[in-house]
């Protein structure tokens, strides 16, 4: 049954809607969508993990429709896609009757305590509790910061004992003798003797050149490309001196730290299909090279499996609930302009076997996430979108029609309050080359306007019919689900659905096989972003040379640029032409799949602004509520 609102006028700050709200036990949320109480794992009353026992029980049921949220190109502020997300599902299931799973990303605490706050929606379209959801959850992002740690630790440990230990001596340590005298071949060595092609049961039988292939790794420091993580936007670890010890000098190595949700670990969570999958690709996970020039990988550490163990709970997605009582999956939460942005395969595929519709989001623009989602998500799953929704703000195309800048925390400009049809007119080309994107891909496209108090009806109309008559969009429907929740949202519920009866051509932009490396980054810079070409650093070069030596072409590429543009620079709002695409540098996450090339200046460890948004955050002593969360 759905959860009746307590609506307000005005409409109160999003802590406190989220904590006045009614909430259902997760077990009746759990029931209600049709899961079985052997399949829930609770994480106190109003949280809890799905089994993925449930996939193989529904494994004949038929999938449900699909439906991806995405955006125009946003503003610092973000245009309400979250909101716009939770807002359509309520719309879906508290009042049109469908059963419907809302499947989004959990958050990390970089952007929550830093300038973007929480991202469990606003207004009267929310998840809750939004605390836990904003906060911990049930510890995924912890387990994945472990695990990657673990993995940094066991890089340089391997290292530093090499460097100290003669191959005899090294072999002595991984296979010491047993009370009976006997050597074994650990598991964790066997994937090593695997890729050495060495058949031999007895380690006593090696000879002194294979014993020497098994211990030594003989990395090359300067090829290491894993860094430690932390789930803390500190932009004083983005360049950091490690091997400062007594007994570590002489050892000393330049890293860094990035944020936690950048970890190649939670790509992978993101995209795998099963715990053999997730154990296979953390396997796979590249690290570095050898000074031969050979791949060195964390089953090459013997690592792998303990990794694996320190994140077999991360597989099951969280359940949670929408302010009207709704199911939604929070899964996995790589970013969009450093990963691929989207919340997990196993989610989605739990989602569609439960429900009539899926309703996920992938993050930022259709430049972004929308195209990772496809290119990326959609390869890794097989699974098809059917409909397309595409979230655009009066606010953001006045400021890609040339309006002044619009900065997080500054008071808007009044171009942005009062009407004026010229500046948005300009603006409307970003909407358009948005569309364009999604429909690329075979995909009906469904704008969603999402208003603020101050739109007025002439600039809404404006909107609207540009997105059908000039975008091909199926609809262009306002919808006032922050202010009104799922009663806001119905007329963009219907027009979703009459969308996914429509017939759908997907296909992708590129191919996998048969495309070089270069071909496919191209493709998207030109296809995607507009571009007249690619530039590329010589590291680029270098790096994109031993990627194809070493058999990594024929995958995904993930493109990690602003989020602020189409282009790769920022500055350049609505529909930039005559640029070419920057290429710094591309990283390996042969783990997750794909190669994630750096365009323009990109950080994947993000830094806090001037007053952090944990200035406002607190706990009321008396009650034990959580305040200034928002």
């Amino acid at each position: 049954m759905p959860t009746s609102l307590k609506r307000r006028s005005p409409v109160p700050s999003d802590i406190d809607i989220a904590q006045e709200s009614d909430i259902k036990p997760i077990s009746l949320v759990a029931e209600e969508l049709g899961l079985l109480p052997e399949e829930l794992e609770l994480y106190g009353p109003y949280k809890a993990k799905v089994n993925l026992a449930v996939l193989e029980r529904l494994k004949d049921a038929p999938d449900g429709k699909y439906v991806d949220v995405t955006a125009i190109t946003p503003t610092p502020l973000g245009e309400g896609k979250t909101t716009t997300t939770v807002g359509l599902s309520q719309a879906m299931g508290a009042h049109i009757g469908k059963r419907v799973i809302t499947a989004i990303r959990q958050p990390s605490q970089g952007p929550t305590f830093g300038i973007k706050g929480g991202a469990a929606g606003g207004g009267y379209s929310q998840v809750i509790p939004m605390e836990d959801f904003n906060l911990h959850l049930t510890g995924d992002i912890h387990a994945i910061t472990a695990a990657n740690n673990l993995l940094a630790s066991a890089i340089d440990t391997r290292m530093f004992h090499e460097s100290n230990m003669s191959d005899e001596r090294l072999f002595e340590r991984f296979f010491p003798p047993d009370r009976h005298g006997k050597r074994h071949f650990p598991l964790e060595m066997h994937p090593r003797l695997k890729k050495l092609g060495i058949q031999k049961d007895n380690p006593e039988d090696l000879t002194p050149e294979e014993r020497k292939q098994l211990v030594r790794l003989d990395i090359d420091p300067e090829t290491v490309t894993w860094n430690r993580v932390i789930d803390t936007s500190d932009r004083m670890l983005r360049g950091i001196t490690i091997g400062q010890g007594p007994k570590e000098k002489g050892k000393t190595r330049q890293t860094s730290f990035d944020i936690a949700v950048a970890s190649e670990l939670m790509a992978i969570l993101a995209l795998t299909t099963s715990l053999a999958d997730m154990r296979k690709r953390i396997g796979r996970i590249v690290i570095g090279l050898s000074r031969s020039g050979e791949a060195v990988t964390a089953d090459d550490l013997g690592v792998a499996g303990a990794v694996t163990v320190l994140m077999m709970d991360t597989i099951k997605p969280n359940l949670m609930q929408t302010l009207e009582g709704t199911p939604v999956f929070v899964h996995a939460g790589p970013f969009a302009n450093i990963a691929h942005g989207n919340s997990s395969i196993l989610a989605d595929k739990v989602g569609l076997k439960l429900a009539d519709f899926v309703i996920t989001e992938s993050g930022f623009g259709a430049d972004m996430g929308m195209e990772k989602f496809f290119d990326i998500k959609c390869r890794a799953s097989g699974l098809v979108p059917n409909v397309v929704v595409l979230v655009a703000t009066i606010r953001a195309l006045k400021m890609h029609g040339g309006g002044p800048a619009v900065k997080a925390g500054a008071p808007l400009d009044k171009a942005y309050t009062e009407e004026n049809l010229e500046l948005l007119r300009a603006g409307l080309p970003n909407m358009l080359h948005h569309i364009k994107i999604a429909r690329k891909y075979g995909i009906p496209v469904v704008v969603a306007i999402n208003p603020f108090l101050t739109d007025t009806e002439a600039e809404l109309a404006l909107v609207q019919k540009a997105a059908i008559e000039e975008g091909g969009a199926e609809a262009a429907v306002i919808s006032r689900h922050w202010e009104l929740g799922g009663e806001g949202a119905v007329e963009l519920a219907k027009a979703v659905i009459a969308a996914s009866d429509k017939p759908a051509e997907f296909k992708y932009l590129y191919p996998l096989e048969g495309t070089t490396i270069k071909e496919k980054i191209e493709t998207i810079a030109r296809e995607i972003y507009g571009a007249d070409g690619v530039d590329y650093s010589p590291q680029a070069e270098q790096r994109i040379a031993e990627y194809a030596r070493l058999g990594y072409d024929e995958v995904p590429i993930c493109m990690a640029k602003t989020h602020l543009s189409i282009s790769h620079d920022g500055s350049l709002k609505g529909v930039p032409k005559g640029f070419r695409v920057p290429v710094n540098d591309i990283r390996a996450s042969v783990g997750a799949g794909f190669l994630y090339p750096l365009c323009g200046t990109m950080s994947t460890m993000p830094g806090l602004p001037t007053k952090p948004g944990f200035y406002n955050v607190d706990i009321d002593v008396e009650t034990g509520q959580v305040v200034g969360l928002s």
